[in-house]
This record gives structure tokens, sequence and C-alpha cells, in this order.
């Protein structure tokens, strides 16, 4: 529909200007295909082509892997990216034992350099295929205090599953946070209704009292008939014992029992598709194991503790102002146009990248695209990683490397293995460093 009106605006004359790059045409879905611009070709047999093939972002080294890359594809306009900008590094292949090793590692060197070598965390980029690729990294940048922004997808404290236990959490070690006990007094329905909510307001701001304090007041029986008296009460009740409990013993046994005391995962399967019930009852399962990992090497942590954590995680979370010095997460579709000095280009997988759906079909050439555009992101280093294996539902899945890895001569690329002791050592160091400024 836009090439009819452009056809009809230009004339016979063609008057026109039109800018753009095949090997970055990664929206077919949108309706952006490479064939736009071979019509456009045929329709105007005296257009005059300009080659724009002088890049100024990237150093010759990573240009090189991306033109041996892209050259696979079929081109309408052949051209060959050249660097204006003298000398770089070869790209780094590193190859990781699995998914979580991959996402420590990467989120490793990137404290190292930031620590080591003075680079500001903005400088560096973290560029996956897929929205669900962005949670371990996430979970890694967290661990070492990392402050990140994530584009092109919704960050792991922003789900809903996600904020519904946190507030669970929340409201058992706090009995005045009035917004979280809101948030989770019905979720999963209990029968506790809006008009319930509103007396149980009225008498909490009349007597100068928190929502769960006043569930408990003997005198809210004024208040309320005694059927919803008893919902409320034993809601209220249940969690000031989790609240005790969590403070004495296992806090990941507490949010475990959330889930289950409430039929939290049933909720989740309530009118919603097959495949967004998996996804997050996955993330449940993922806050679960997050929490059991850390009371597993702290076991003196408490309820209170995880709260804490997941406050201050949620708050790293939070850092969507582009201009923040943090580290960036996104997907290569939304990563489009953008650069950035050192980038990281993980999950170069045979069903990550490139994508399953396209291995079937037969035909990965936007997925070649795809990955061409995150090669070209690059200003200064670039990184590709890729596992060895994946857990999938619990089970650990060999990954094959992409074949788009097998498409760049090996004099291109400089591999690396991911277990090097030296730079764990130095990726310790940095760490410490870390924590002895903040103590201090």
């Amino acid at each position: 529909m836009q090439y009819r009106l452009l056809r009809v605006l230009a004339g016979e004359a063609g008057a026109f200007t039109v800018v753009g790059d095949d090997d970055q045409s990664i929206y077919a879905w949108r309706g952006a295909r490479p064939d736009n611009l071979r019509r456009l070709a045929e329709d105007y047999p005296r257009l005059r082509v300009v080659r724009l093939e002088r890049n100024y972002r990237s150093t010759g080294p990573i240009l090189e892997a991306a033109n041996a890359l892209i050259a696979a594809n079929p081109h309408v306009f052949p051209k060959r990216l050249r660097s204006v900008r003298p000398g770089g590094e070869r790209p780094r292949v590193v190859a990781c034992r699995d998914g979580r090793h991959e996402a420590a590692w990467v989120a490793g060197e990137i404290l190292l350099r930031h620590r080591r070598d003075r680079i500001p965390l903005g400088a560096f980029a973290i560029l996956y295929r897929g929205n669900h690729q962005s949670r371990p990294f996430e979970e890694a940048l967290r661990e070492l205090g990392l402050p990140y922004a994530l584009s092109g997808g919704t960050s792991f404290f922003e789900r809903a599953e996600v904020k519904d236990l946190m507030a669970y959490v929340r409201l058992a070690c706090n009995a005045g946070d009035d917004a979280a006990f809101l948030r989770v007094v019905n979720v999963p329905a209990r029968g506790i209704g809006p008009a319930t909510l509103e007396r149980l307001a009225a008498y909490a701001t009349a007597h100068g009292r928190s929502l769960l304090e006043a569930a408990l007041d003997p005198n809210l029986a004024h208040a309320l008939d005694r059927r919803a008296l008893a919902r409320l009460r034993g809601f209220a009740q249940w969690i000031v014992d989790l609240g005790d409990r969590g403070l004495r013993g296992d806090p990941a046994a507490a949010l475990r029992e959330i889930v289950e005391h409430t039929g939290y995962r049933e909720h989740l399967r309530e009118g919603a598709e097959e495949a967004a019930v998996a996804r997050r009852i996955e993330n449940v399962e993922h806050l679960l194991g997050w929490v059991e990992r850390m009371a597993r090497e702290e076991p003196a942590l408490t309820l209170a503790d995880v709260g804490a954590r997941l406050a201050l995680a949620d708050r790293l979370d939070r850092r969507e102002d582009e201009g923040a010095d943090a580290v960036r997460l996104s997907t290569l579709h939304a990563a489009k146009g953008l650069e950035f000095d050192h980038v990281y280009l993980v999950g170069l997988e045979e069903g990550l990248l490139p994508h399953r759906s396209a291995v079937e079909a037969g035909d990965v050439t936007e997925e070649r695209r795809l990955a061409y555009v995150g090669i070209t992101r690059a200003r200064r280093t670039l990184t590709l990683t890729h596992a060895e294996r994946r857990h999938r539902r619990g089970r650990p899945v060999p990954c094959e490397p992409s074949r788009f890895l097998a498409e760049i001569p090996e004099r291109l690329l400089a591999r690396e293995g991911a277990g090097d002791d030296g730079a764990a050592r130095e990726r310790g160091r940095a760490h410490l460093a870390r924590l002895r400024d903040l103590l201090a």
C-alpha cells in the first residue's frame, strides 16, 4: 500500500530517494521484505544505486565477520562494508557449559571490565533472539549488583506472578504494608469482595491500624457479617503465622508454602492459554529456585532478608532511564538502530539463533540477517557465546552451536573457553573490591 502510494506521488519520473539495507531486513512479519527493493529496481529501470559501504561504527575485524556471515544470503544489491576505524580485536567465541554458566560468565566479564578498565556499564549490551533468554542474565547481573535496563520485553520483576509472590513476602514480613495486602487478599480468589474491603478500610482508618491488623481486631465483628469475617480472618491469621515461620525457619519453605497453600499454580491456569500458563509457572519456579539457592548458600537467611533482596533487585530492575549507566539487555529486534562499545551476542545455538521455527520452515535467511544486525551493533569488541547444554523442563538438553558460527571463517574469530581460571580469579578480585567499597 505504501509503495503504491509512493508510485502515484513520484509519477513516471520517479523523483524520490529510498534509503534501505536488505541485509538488515528483520521485520518480515510486519511486511518489510527485501523483495520490496527488488521490485523497485524492476519498476524503475533507470534507478541509480549508491552503495554506502564505508562504516564509521565498527572496527575492521567485526565487519569482516559480519561480511562473511551475510555473504551466505541472496542479495538484491551486493555490498561489502569497510571500516574507517583502524585496528580492533577479532570477535571472540566462547563455549559455556550451560545457560546459567553462560549468564554468570558474561556478567562476571562485564564486572571485571567495568572495575579493571573503568568502562562505563552503559557501554555494554547483551543481545539475544527471544525475550525468554533475558532471565538468567537479569539474575546474574542482580547477584553482582550491576544495574541494567531491559529493552524489547518485560523484566522479570514486572511480571504479574512475580509481583504477586513478592507482595505475599512483603506482607508476611510487614503487617503495615497495605499495598501488598490489597494486591494479594483476593489472589487467588477467596470470596473477599469489594464491599468487605471497603468496610475493612473504613475500620482500619478509624482506628489507626493497617488492613492486616484491622482484620485480626476482635471488634471488627461489629462491622462485618460472619461469613466475610471468617474469610478475612482466616487469610490474615495464615499470613501472620507464615511470617512467624519465615523469620524462624527456612524462607524458601515459606515461599513454597505460599504457592502450595494458595493453589497459585491452579490460579494461573484459570482462563489462560496453555503457552502463557507454562511461561508463568516457569517464572514462579524460577523465583522459588532462586530463593532456594540463596537459602542453601546462607543458612541464616530469613524471610525478611529474602524480602529485602527482592526489593533491592526490583529497584535495580526499574532503571529504565536510557541515559543511566546500566548494562543494556535487548532482543535483536529491539537493538536495531542502536550501537554499543562492547556487545555480547548470546545463545548462538541451533533452535535459538537460528530459531527453531525458521529451521523447520527451511528458510533461515532472516535469522541470518538478525545475527548480522547483532554483530554490527558492536563498535569496539564483540563476544559470541553458546552453551553446550540447556535445561528445559528441568532436564539438561544438549545444544548444537549455531550454523552461523561455522559460516564465519576461523581465521576471523578468536575462540576461548569460559572456564579460564585466571579470568575467574580476576572477576573474583573485582567482586571483592566492589564489596570493600560498599563496606567502606
